[in-house]
């Protein structure tokens, strides 16, 4: 009976024992390590299927935690994704979403949220990449250990015991990995598992055995990282997740909303210590939960315990403070460098709706950063050529105004089914979801982006309470004369030129814009076209040209393109992208451009009409 009573009072003690070691790693705050890797989606793990490269490492850590299938970037593109991370705000709610724009935000009223890790009492560092794209603020001042401060790893400059959120980024698998020399790569291009919109040349196989080089270099990066936490005894104490910053890294997959430029690789490691974050039962499971990036900041504030403000956008997806699924993701594309565009994807974890507001640009518009890559160059040659199909040519031809993929299906996002009848509930569905979400987060882009820029330094605004003033940005209004116009409806034409002559240049734009998409069926309205080659936006101005040439009337349409090439513009961007959209009829003009000393490089290479001289041979 004693023996019996023993037993029962050790077996007590051990409950009693293992509770209240429960609940002081319930108190405990957690250190968190958040490894990122570059322009690398889903395709290039080989945990997610990837066939291309192999990610030993990336594949155990998601062997010891937890693999996360349906995570999405909401920008595509690393500046604008970096925006989003640091504010927990989507770009396009706060003015950051072109690339490398650096408008300014209210610090005052938007914190970065490792400013509330510090205030929790973390130690934060981050010495490799920040690059978030906001003015007003240096990138760095918001961690304790930033670039030139020390360590890769900067965890080991923290207090003894003070908690740590450390951010570990790896460059081995960025775009830039997979320019110059092809040859002699590791893997073997002839073993490469091409998307169905790429053609089957010998550039474009030894490009993708050159990222599955790259890809297995950072991988073996993050095995590295993982090695040095273990040595400093850290392991058992330490959430690890691991993702990509947005997908990538062939042309049509970086910059673009397809499931190849958002869909990214998430895995999260959590220690038994803190097991009661499991997000399942045992680590090794799926989780096939929806997260989007926007949700990251948020979460993990949550899991520091660290106060979440307002302006975080996002939703809780792992911890003790978890909350309700999201049942959609949202997606947004507009200017990359130097060339324009304006794309919005909301999708579930299948489908996905895409409008394109600016569809008279075609995705494979040249861009000198992506056209370092030989497969890009190689790609485009072959189209140029004529060889090229409906699938393989598609990239380098103007776009339709909507599409609508099944994702499960269709990850390529090769087949549109915007016309498809079984899916038009769930497309009126999905456009109607898209439609609140933009009015929710009062969404910038709804205006050209320098008209949007002029529009707010007017004020003395920043974008960001610009586009909160009604009257300043009427969003609703917009959202509709955006809506007609992309319909590309005959009968609307009377509405696109009364705005003609509206006095807000955003339903002015929309007009001529809605004019353009009707192209022939527009030429009633020349008189309307003539009168908007004096209208005060200077983006008016360029579309309607471009209009009048497309209707055989270019004579005062060039001499508007001229006065604005050669004289005072506010949106020399535009001006040169409508230059290049226009084609043959542009070329006058950009030889005289060039033969006037005229600048011939971008940002990162030759430039717009550098290009077009360079294709004429001028």
């Amino acid at each position: 009976m004693r023996i019996r009573q023993t037993i029962q009072m050790l077996a007590l003690c051990a409950t009693l024992s293992m509770i209240a070691c429960v609940e002081l790693h319930a108190q405990q705050k957690p250190n968190i390590l958040w490894i990122t890797s570059e322009d690398n989606g889903v395709s290039w793990v080989s945990s997610y299927g990837g066939t291309n490269a192999q990610t030993p490492n990336i594949d155990q850590l998601a062997a010891d935690g937890f693999r996360y299938r349906y995570c999405f970037d909401n920008a595509a593109v690393c500046a604008p994704t970096r925006s989003c991370w640091i504010t927990g705000m989507y770009g396009i709610s706060n003015g950051t979403q072109p690339m490398r724009s650096r408008n300014e935000i209210p610090h005052d009223r938007i914190p970065y949220y490792p400013d509330l890790l510090r205030k929790a009492g973390y130690h934060t560092s981050n010495p490799g990449k920040t690059d978030y794209n906001i003015g007003g603020r240096n990138d760095y001042d918001a961690w304790d250990v930033g670039k030139g401060k020390g360590t890769t790893y900067g965890w080991k400059k923290r207090e003894a015991d003070q908690p740590f959120f450390a951010v570990v980024n790896i460059g081995d698998s960025h775009e830039s990995r997979a320019h110059g020399d092809n040859e002699n790569t590791r893997n073997d291009p002839a073993a490469m598992k091409l998307f169905s919109y790429h053609p089957d040349l010998p550039e474009i196989r030894k490009t993708y055995a050159k990222y599955a080089d790259a890809v297995e270099n950072m991988d073996k990066k993050v095995g590295q990282c993982l090695a040095e936490l273990e040595k400093d005894g850290l392991t058992d104490s330490t959430i690890v997740i691991y993702n990509s910053d947005h997908g990538g890294v062939l042309a049509r997959s970086k910059r673009f909303c397809y499931s190849s430029g958002i869909h990214c690789p998430l895995v999260v490691r959590i220690p038994e210590t803190l097991k009661h974050l499991y997000p399942a039962n045992e680590p090794g499971a799926v989780i096939d939960r929806l997260v989007s990036f926007v949700d990251m900041p948020r979460t993990w504030l949550s899991l520091a315990g660290a106060k979440i403000p307002d302006t975080f956008q996002g939703t809780v997806f792992l911890g003790e403070g978890i909350e309700e699924e999201p049942a959609y993701h949202l997606a947004f594309r507009e200017r990359a460098d130097e060339r324009l565009d304006c794309v919005r994807v909301i999708r579930d974890k299948r489908y996905a709706y895409h409008k394109n507001y600016m569809p008279y640009a075609p995705a494979g518009q040249h861009l000198a950063y992506l056209w370092k890559a030989e497969a890009t160059r190689a790609w485009e040659q072959h189209h140029r050529e004529g060889k090229t199909d409906v699938i393989t040519g598609r990239f380098f031809e103007p776009r339709v105004s909507e599409e609508f993929f099944d994702n499960e299906k269709d990850f390529d996002n090769v087949h549109n089914l915007i016309e498809a009848d079984e899916h038009q509930e769930r497309i009126a569905e999905l456009k109607n979801v898209l439609r609140q979400r933009q009015l929710e987060l009062y969404d910038s882009g709804l205006l050209p982006e320098q008209m949007r820029v002029r529009r707010a330094k007017e004020n003395g605004l920043m974008i960001y309470d610009m586009v909160r003033d009604e009257k300043l940005y009427p969003l609703a209004t917009y959202l509709d004369a955006a809506d007609l116009a992309l319909a590309r409806d005959k009968s609307n034409l009377d509405t696109f030129v009364g705005n003609l002559s509206h006095d807000d240049e955003g339903l002015r734009w929309w007009g001529i814009v809605g004019l353009h998409l009707l192209e022939q069926e527009a030429a009633s309205a020349t008189a309307a076209f003539e009168t908007a080659l004096s209208d005060d936006a200077h983006e008016i101005r360029m579309m309607a040209a471009w209009t009048l040439v497309n209707l055989g009337q270019p004579d005062q349409a060039i001499a508007c393109l001229d006065d604005l090439l050669f004289g005072k513009c506010d949106n020399e961007d535009m001006l040169h992208n409508v230059l290049e959209w226009m084609g043959k009829p542009g070329l006058p003009l950009v030889k005289k451009y060039i033969e006037n000393d005229g600048n011939r490089q971008g940002r990162y290479g030759i430039g717009i009409l550098g290009r077009i001289a360079e294709l004429n041979g001028w």
